[in-house]
């Protein structure tokens, strides 16, 4: 069975693609709808094997994909890796920054490299990458941004460092919306809330018990899929969002909108919509089933 999206087949056809953290995760769900609906996806991440494993599924799907080894901190690996793009597929349509991650700790234990750690991986590594497309492809081209940021709003505690750097994120495409529009070049982002990927299993013990109870406080009453998270990022690198710069696409269940004055009413009535063929869920979400 191949991936079901929503979208028109071939929406996608003959454009090129970059996703970061194409490895695993959402960007691995995001690569392999994009490739269903007509796009080569540049794969780019840290692990060259994750990377083969999701070029390799997506060839096995009938779908074009290219892995790319990059840390996005670097900006001369960033450059040659647009390079690479840029000479194999002769052209640049679409980047999906993806690519990040955190720990849960106390503001108050957060070392100061800690902080510049995260912060430089969910914030100066995407602005790289946006810049580094802009300026070799993008700016006589035009094309289309979609920087993945979190569910930051009111802040976020226990996360400080990725929630100050996805806030950073947000403003920074707000900007390039703006800088960029002469271009022809859209930037958006996308909020994900509680998503059941393969992230969830990166965490400590003590933040996974937090993550099982979470479901409860979202006025959906469950985690959302990593599909619908991909749906959200396909829509605005469509020709449907070409009037659509510098906003953002919540995809959290209503979680912001729960408020301490607002008993949570336990539910089942939202269906979560389970686009992605290949999708499993996280080994936390196993436990106890």
């Amino acid at each position: 069975m191949p991936y079901q999206s929503v979208f028109r087949p071939g929406v996608f056809d003959g454009q090129t693609i970059i996703v970061t953290g194409g490895g695993s995760g959402i960007g691995r769900c995001t690569a392999h709808e994009l490739a269903s609906l007509g796009a080569h996806v540049a794969l780019v991440g840290r692990t060259a094997e994750k990377l083969e494993s999701v070029r390799n599924e997506i060839a096995e799907d009938g779908g074009s994909a290219s892995a790319h080894p990059c840390d996005i901190r670097d900006e001369i690996a960033v450059g040659e890796t647009i390079d690479a793009v840029l000479a194999a597929r002769g052209r640049l349509d679409g980047l999906v920054n993806n690519a990040g991650g955190q720990y849960r700790t106390p503001m108050k234990t957060i070392s100061t490299k800690g902080f510049e750690a995260v912060v430089r991986n969910n914030l100066t590594g995407g602005f790289i990458f946006m810049r580094e497309a802009y300026k070799r492809w993008m700016e006589n081209h035009g094309g289309a941004i979609v920087n993945i940021i979190a569910d930051i709003w009111h802040g976020w505690p226990d996360f400080a460092h990725s929630g100050a750097a996805r806030g950073g994120m947000l403003t920074l495409s707000e900007t390039a919306a703006c800088e960029w529009a002469q271009s022809g070049v859209r930037v958006n982002t996308v909020a994900p809330g509680g998503i059941a990927s393969s992230g969830f299993d990166t965490y400590a013990p003590e933040a996974k018990a937090k993550i099982l109870e979470f479901p409860p406080t979202v006025p959906l009453q469950r985690f959302g899929t990593e599909a619908e998270v991909s749906a959200a990022i396909v829509y605005l690198l469509s020709p449907a969002a070409a009037y659509i710069t510098g906003s953002c696409i919540r995809v959290d269940g209503g979680t912001p909108n729960a408020r301490g004055t607002w008993k949570q009413s336990p539910h089942d009535r939202s269906q979560p919509y389970e686009g992605f063929h290949r999708a499993t869920l996280p080994e936390l979400l196993l436990q106890g089933r």
